[in-house]
């Protein structure tokens, strides 16, 4: 796929669709897609279907037109999945991309199976907006578009400090700067503010953290209890596994918290000797092998227990 424009042509309606509590790469690469259809083809019907977003991304443009539900019955030309590494995660939308005449995956994620009938799949990519970067002409990127896909490499690529960060994607960064985007407070207010119950529920994390395996892993979890005591959602625990990585000496990190089913959210960051992404392909999950997450069942204990053999296996390999 060499650009959006030459899929968009004789297309009607598009549905624009990422996964499911969506991320900022996974907003930031859809609002940018659909900011870029609604300014230079006005003809398209395009909606953008996603689960309610943090609100520090509230500020990119139309925003306000995302929908949180998936109620109508519209049966689409076009539906674009970005940021998405199966159908699975893409939760209600997923009946838009079904029935769409025409699919596109646009996604960066190493266990991305290919499922759309076009895909653009660059696993190498910083992030899913680095792709949508390359997928559209940069004299049509409008400052409101930078915005979107700034933010959204920005939190894929920890600020740039990950390893997926490459030239291009620094290249990329600063083009999107010339567009006049405000990158300073975008970073500020997106990436390292947080409200006083979030850096209570990290302290509460830090504190509950264990070590396994000799001090090369490092793991917690929190209970719905715990998250109902502080006061936080899911979506507030972003950026506690990133914090547990840079724990000194450790090889992986490991987070845990409890959903309404009472379930676990799993995530795992490694250090590069461990590919967490086939640790949870395992577990019907998926990501990158830096930064990979699934849903499991047991007991925290159990869980850390499982992932633990699993990463002492890698590292003994």
């Amino acid at each position: 796929m060499k650009d959006l424009a030459s899929q968009l042509a004789q297309v009607k309606t598009v549905a624009i669709a990422g996964h499911v509590r969506p991320d900022g790469d996974c907003v930031g690469s859809c609002l940018a897609t659909y900011n870029y259809i609604n300014t230079w083809f006005p003809q398209i019907q395009a909606d953008i279907y996603l689960e309610p977003i943090p609100n520090i991304f509230k500020f990119l443009n139309h925003s306000d037109k995302i929908c949180n539900s998936c109620d109508s019955n519209q049966v689409y030309d076009l539906c674009i999945v970005q940021d998405c590494g199966d159908t699975g995660r893409l939760g209600p939308a997923v009946k838009y991309f079904k029935t769409a005449g025409k699919t596109i995956c646009v996604d960066h994620h190493v266990s991305n199976s290919s499922f759309a009938d076009e895909n653009y799949i660059v696993p190498e990519a910083s992030s899913t907006s680095e792709l949508v970067f390359e997928l559209l002409e940069q004299e049509r990127i409008t400052k409101e578009i930078a915005e979107c896909i700034y933010v959204g490499i920005v939190h894929d690529t920890g600020v740039f400090q990950y390893s997926s960060t490459s030239a291009k994607t620094m290249n990329a960064a600063g083009i999107l700067m010339e567009k006049g985007i405000n990158f300073s407070k975008i970073i500020d207010d997106t990436f390292y503010t947080k409200t006083f119950a979030q850096n209570q529920i990290l302290g509460q994390a830090l504190l509950k953290s264990r070590l396994y395996l000799n001090g090369t892993v490092i793991a917690t979890a929190l209970t719905l209890k715990e998250m109902e005591q502080f006061q936080v959602q899911p979506k507030h625990l972003e950026g506690i596994v990133s914090q547990l990585r840079v724990t000194k000496g450790v090889e992986a990190a490991v987070f845990l918290y409890e959903n309404e089913d009472h379930t676990w959210k799993l995530s795992m960051r490694s250090n590069g000797k461990t590919d967490v992404a086939e640790i949870a392909v395992k577990h019907q999950g998926g990501g990158h092998v830096r930064a990979a997450g699934a849903t499991m069942e047991g007991s925290a204990e159990e869980i850390i227990y499982i992932i633990c053999k699993e990463i002492e296996r890698q590292l003994h390999d």
